[in-house]
């Protein structure tokens, strides 16, 4: 994989730890940076594109899992592989349950973590596009007026222009204007298009 298609950040407070995976990571290719602490890391502007994070769990101050817990509450999307020489089963448990894409025990072979990094990646890469598609739909939606956001979301759950104009007041032949600009604006052409597009923006239907 190109180092040009993501981004993978060493966090680990054992110096020689972090230059052998800087140096594993430089002959397959990847770009990397290195941290002490998962403090350190929180300091850095977030990377725009695909993120993994190598994190050890057992770290002086913040530990690996209360990274993973800060990121959480941050509403970050970096994607985490585990190492720890003093795992268990429970910690273990507790990581993945929270999204971590793998947990691995020291001693480790290079091609396995590797091999999660990759998935790792991937994973990131993938998350990026949805939020980028989520957040343009939100930007067609922030373009409806509120009148036109609600014959969206009646016309959305299959209410014909008449039942539409019933609920909301007004005359069908006014429905009619309201729904096509609404289209028009989504750069839609049917209902099954509007439905898919209001549930990539999690916009709730109209009860």
């Amino acid at each position: 994989m190109s180092a040009r298609l993501g981004m993978v950040f060493v966090i680990d407070d054992d110096a020689t730890v972090r230059k052998g995976l800087q140096r594993l990571l430089r002959s397959a290719d990847y770009e990397s940076e290195a941290f002490a602490s998962a403090e350190a890391f929180l300091e850095r502007t977030t990377h725009p594109g695909p993120s993994c994070l190598v994190v050890d769990v057992q770290m002086p101050g913040l530990n690996g899992i209360d990274l993973q817990d800060a990121l959480l509450q941050r509403r970050r999307q970096e994607q985490l592989v585990f190492i720890t020489g003093h795992g268990d089963i429970p910690m273990c448990a507790r990581v993945m349950k929270a999204g971590a894409v793998d947990f691995l025990p020291k001693p480790f072979k290079p091609g396995e973590l590797l091999r999660c990094i990759e998935r790792a990646l991937a994973r990131s890469a993938e998350q990026l596009h949805r939020s980028e598609a989520k957040n343009d739909v939100r930007r067609r939606l922030d373009t409806l007026t509120p009148r036109e956001f609600e014959v969206m979301q009646l016309v959305s759950v299959g209410k014909l222009n008449k039942q539409v104009g019933g609920e909301l007041g007004m005359a069908e032949k006014t429905v009619k204007v309201h729904r096509g600009r609404v289209m028009q604006k989504l750069g839609i052409t049917s209902v099954a298009e509007l439905v898919r597009l209001m549930e990539k923006a999690e916009v709730p239907p109209c009860r």
